[in-house]
């Protein structure tokens, strides 16, 4: 017996990294000091301080995540192209909340039978996500597991590293009572939720405003690097918050610092209504709520996992609202002022409505 007749084709993974190498090259600069291949990717030191030009202190900010089982509607409609920007935009999203720039990114694929052909594709993606957000596509990792994997499934996850000036991170601790609360636009559930998704929604081939359901539910992740960034450059931002897994309930009050001395506790307060919700988070619900047994217990669930159309939300002084929005409305990033911060109440929990 040898590797291929257990299930794995060392021929085909050779031919996946040989795929791999034009993708990354794509997202390459002159600080890569190799290329795919390699026991490991190289960065020049020198150029990250470059990259940390002009800062006290460059502090390196890393995070890391996956794409979840959103994979299975890709698998399942057979396109894979998109899935590798959910999972660049999952890890870059979530350091931008500190105001961390992007430098470099690793990815991991694993499967239980290697198409190079489908492997490269979900790397396309990852290619993409990288040159949109300023990212190298440093090397990662391709792992064919035969017998742990089901044969046509993958799994795809990142690792992000940006950079920082300490003195302009953001943690939280400028938040005021008073300030203003900017949503921005997301462009669907982003990749969250998916699990109860599959159960919403089992017909992908549904149609929904002309076209099958399951491609507007693959529609990627938004990237908010660029103009959050340019954001961070024309005026002060107090806190930023990623919506992913836990909706507004988990993600908007982690923008808060801890309370401590000098630092009290605050609620996101969310104006209803100031923000139109997108039909396919009203498809979702209506699959949830099948039986309209509880609406008002719906609605929290909705809000508790999905971002419900807000895939970002700033913390900034009121006098800066309108601008911020204009400007980030400039960019193709709708926003809208969807609430403020006030002081806690009740159980605490962070968020409330009105």
């Amino acid at each position: 017996m040898d590797y291929k007749q257990a299930g794995v084709d060392i021929e085909e993974g050779y031919r996946a990294v040989s795929k791999y190498r034009e993708l990354a090259a794509a997202t390459s600069n002159k600080a890569v000091l190799n290329g795919i291949g390699s026991f490991a990717g190289m960065l020049s030191l020198k150029d990250i301080i470059n990259a940390g030009a002009g800062m006290e202190e460059p502090v390196l900010v890393s995070g890391t995540d996956g794409v979840g089982t959103k994979l299975d509607i890709a698998f399942r409609l057979k396109k894979y192209d998109t899935v590798g920007i959910d999972c660049v935009a999952m890890c870059v999203n979530d350091i931008l909340c500190h105001g961390a720039k992007p430098l470099f990114f690793l990815d991991y694929l694993a499967c239980g039978k290697l198409d190079a052909d489908v492997a490269a594709e979900l790397v396309k993606g990852v290619s993409v996500g990288c040159r949109e957000t300023g990212s190298v596509l440093l090397g990662g990792e391709t792992a064919e597991m035969p017998g742990f994997y089901d044969e046509g499934k993958y799994d795809i996850a990142g690792f992000s590293v940006g950079i920082v000036d300490r003195k302009k991170i953001i943690e939280g601790k400028k938040i005021e009572k008073g300030d203003a609360l900017v949503g921005i636009a997301s462009s669907g559930p982003h990749s969250n939720g998916f699990s109860l998704i599959r159960k919403a929604i089992p017909n992908l081939d549904e149609d929904f405003g002309g076209m099958p359901i399951g491609m507007a539910l693959l529609e990627p992740t938004r990237l908010y690097v660029k103009p959050v960034l340019g954001l961070l450059e024309e005026f002060e931002v107090h806190g930023m918050a990623h919506i992913t897994g836990g909706g507004f309930y988990e993600n908007i009050p982690r923008m808060f610092a801890q309370p401590g001395p000098g630092i009290p506790a605050f609620d996101a307060v969310i104006k209803e209504g100031s923000w139109t919700i997108p039909p396919i988070f009203t498809r979702i619900a209506a699959g949830v709520n099948a039986d309209n047994s509880n609406t008002a217990a719906v609605k929290k669930l909705m809000f508790n996992t999905y971002n419900m159309g807000i895939g970002f939300v700033l913390a900034l002084a009121p006098v800066d609202v309108r601008k911020a929005i204009e400007y980030l409305d400039s960019k193709g990033f709708p926003a809208w002022e969807i609430g403020r911060v006030d002081t806690a109440k009740g159980d605490h929990s962070g968020l409330r409505f009105e």
